[in-house]
């Protein structure tokens, strides 16, 4: 609808001119909705498809060791767009096009035209996409056809997977790229190559990417903010993936990847799911490399795949069977990276010096390198070669050229019993990729989770065949189950074990906030804002908010544990720290209040930093020039917010102040403030002080 759009935008600064009448409320309006399209415009150039689920999981999980450095020309081009928003605001100094008692049909003709550029953008489509995705769908249709292979493998050989990161097997087209890939081309030759494969929706980003190929499940970003992962205590617990399996039949697995492991929580999905060794960035870095083999995102490819070389020798030597999984970085968007081993390598082609071709070049002849070299070595014949992209390219500095192809991932298997040929896969997508890998290892094995094997004719019913075909409503169910394998069935039962809650299979550190519909179903956990979300939550709904009891209670706390439940038909408990432990049901019977729902607390921090302070008795004084009208909680905590050294109920005086006493019987070497308030209360700390006790006199 974008031909209604550019013109509602238009005509929106023509109104904003035309009157005089609410002028700073529609060159707000208007700025608002140019920053929006903004930021929408900075998230397209990173995902390629807007805000979609890759969006939604990047921004709840850890986004430590991302490559910012290399979107430099993205984000400039954001920060002028962010100038450009605020002009209608400057527009309110020119006069001449204003009409005198013509203000309110203008003002109703703008709010019209705003509405019309709102839903005509592409915010709403995305957030109309974003907001079906998420909606409760039954999956009990497709939950048989989910997978968990327990047969022996009829035979054991070593594994060898290389993720080329982006590195779509569009770029062997030949009419497009001559002489791009030789290497490959000639990898392809030899493998078992199968072609046509797509990327479902939440398979489209590296971590989605190994999820789906490993495990033949979509990422899902599941109920409300689970993917939080610094919170959450493992990734995807009910899920069962390739890594899991093979460590039952006795493999050892294995991972090097040159970039930060917790970037999108990469490390935590190996670990939770049967890799026994993940080297990232930081195993790198305590090798002694010099700085020149790394880039915004991590080491280099040159380095990485030789150390993926000698670990492969090591572990063949060994004897135990293995897989041992490699994600290079180089070929990254939006430009690349040319590492120290491949700075003369160079690509000509009629699209113009783009470095990220010269990227591709030299990725091809380290890839192949490393391949030879495993498929020629004396342990070559027992090994199983896998090289895949991890998915389809992002956007970047070649997304014109490959905008006119026909797109495809790269999945090639090598092996010494592997006939070479090219297989024209029906509806296949990466979530079939382990599946097709066991098949190859044992004959009688061809799926795991919804994957499915691409050497079966015709092919079965699948979440692949689903996603390529039809309107989308039959994966939806495929997603759904995906999503609940964060938690599990059984949560309306929630225990505290080691300062975490269980919900269902699932530990997670509080504070949380977790939504029931009238059925017990669980339909949102929430981690981030919980006090917002609690007072936002449908009246309709159970929910069980489990925090410090300081969250809950006034004027005294004891530190410990409590959960609060309340329903719509003003009942309410809470329960205590020793209830938790022992475990406390959703349905329990609640007790009727009077009046609105309660309130709950959320502690913020008020220090900048952590300060390191020697033992002795101190007085907390600060000055809080904007604050909340009724008393609230002050605490010193340390140990990164674990432990409560000083707590007290405090009330400002009429200028602000705070005074709390504090001893400290050791020194502290993260000392921090902090307040418990609702979401709605503001607490603004101008300055605050910790004095020796002695020190300390009664003002007047």
């Amino acid at each position: 609808m974008h031909w209604i759009f550019w013109p509602s935008l238009a005509a929106l600064v023509v109104l904003l001119l035309l009157s005089p009448t609410l002028a700073r409320l529609k060159a707000g309006l208007l700025s608002l909705l140019l920053l929006a399209l903004s930021s929408w415009w900075l998230i397209d150039r990173l995902s390629g498809d807007g805000i979609n689920s890759a969006t939604l999981y990047h921004l709840r999980s850890d986004m430590e060791g991302a490559g910012v450095g290399d979107f430099g020309t993205y984000i400039a081009s954001f920060l002028v767009l962010v100038l450009i928003s605020l002009t209608p605001m400057l527009l309110l100094r020119v006069r001449r096009l204003h009409l005198a008692r013509r203000g309110a049909p203008v003002f109703a003709g703008f709010a019209a035209l705003l509405l019309a550029a709102m839903f005509s953008s592409p915010l709403y489509a995305d957030a109309k996409r974003i907001y079906q995705q998420m909606q409760p769908v039954d999956y009990s249709a497709v939950a048989p056809q989910y997978i968990v292979p327990s047969k022996p493998l009829a035979r054991q050989p070593n594994i060898v997977w290389i993720y080329g990161e982006s590195l779509e097997r569009t770029y062997l087209d030949e009419a497009v790229f001559p002489g791009l890939m030789p290497n490959l081309h000639r990898l392809a030759a030899q493998a078992l190559d199968f072609r046509n494969i797509d990327s479902a929706d939440g398979s489209g980003w590296t971590i989605a990417g190994l999820v789906s190929s490993m495990c033949g499940v979509p990422l899902t970003t599941a109920q409300g903010d689970e993917n939080s992962m610094g919170r959450m205590g493992s990734f995807l617990p009910e899920a069962f993936c390739l890594g899991d399996y093979l460590k039952q039949q006795g493999y050892r697995n294995h991972y090097m990847g040159g970039a930060n492991g917790q970037f999108a929580a990469k490390a935590d999905f190996l670990s939770s799911h049967g890799f026994d060794d993940v080297r990232d960035l930081a195993w790198f870095q305590q090798q002694g490399i010099a700085r020149k083999h790394f880039s915004n995102w991590g080491v280099h490819d040159d380095v990485l795949l030789e150390s993926v070389f000698e670990q492969f020798m090591e572990l063949s030597r060994a004897g135990q069977p293995f897989m041992l999984t490699a994600l290079t970085m180089d070929t990254h968007h939006p430009a690349g990276h040319l590492p120290v081993a491949c700075k003369g390598t160079r690509y000509r082609s009629t699209h113009g010096n783009i470095g990220l071709l010269n990227a591709l070049k030299c990725t091809d002849r380290l890839i192949s390198r490393l391949v030879d070299r495993i498929r020629s070595s004396e342990f070559g014949d027992n090994t199983l070669v896998v090289l895949a992209s991890d998915h389809l390219a992002m956007p970047n500095d070649l997304s014109h050229v490959l905008a006119r192809q026909q797109r495809e991932n790269l999945l090639l298997f090598l092996g010494k019993d592997i006939a070479p040929r090219q297989i024209q896969a029906e509806a296949g997508t990466t979530l079939d990729s382990g599946a097709t890998a066991l098949q190859l290892l044992d004959p009688s094995i061809d799926a795991i989770g919804f994957g499915r094997s691409l050497l079966a004719t015709p092919r079965p019913a699948s979440a692949s065949v689903a996603a390529m075909q039809g309107d989308g409503s039959d994966y939806a169910r495929y997603r759904a189950f995906a999503r609940s394998l964060w938690l599990g069935e059984q949560t309306r039962m929630l225990r505290l074990e080691q300062e975490q809650v269980l919900v269902g299979v699932q530990k997670v550190q509080p504070p949380v906030l977790l939504e029931y519909d009238k059925q017990w179903q669980l339909k949102s956990m929430y981690l981030e804002n919980t006090s917002r979300k609690f007072e936002e939550a449908d009246p309709e709904h159970r929910l069980a908010y489990v925090d410090r009891c300081t969250a809950f209670e006034d004027g005294s706390a004891d530190g410990q544990w409590c959960a609060l439940l309340v329903d719509s038909d003003q009942g309410m408990r809470l329960f205590r720290d020793a209830q938790l432990r022992r475990g406390i049901a959703i349905d329990s019977p609640l007790q009727p209040f009077t009046g609105p729902r309660p309130s709950v607390r959320q502690s913020r921090m008020i220090s900048r930093q952590p300060r390191h302070t020697g033992p002795g008795q101190y007085v907390l004084e600060l000055y809080a020039a904007q604050r909340p009208t009724r008393p609230f909680w002050v605490e010193a905590v340390s140990s990164s917010g674990k432990v409560v050294i000083a707590q007290q109920w405090v009330q400002p005086d009429s200028e602000g102040r705070i005074r709390m006493p504090l001893g400290l019987d050791h020194a502290i070497d993260d000392l921090e403030i902090r307040a418990w308030l609702n979401h709605a209360e503001q607490l603004a700390v101008d300055d605050y002080a910790l004095l020796p006790a002695e020190t300390v006199y009664p003002r007047s």
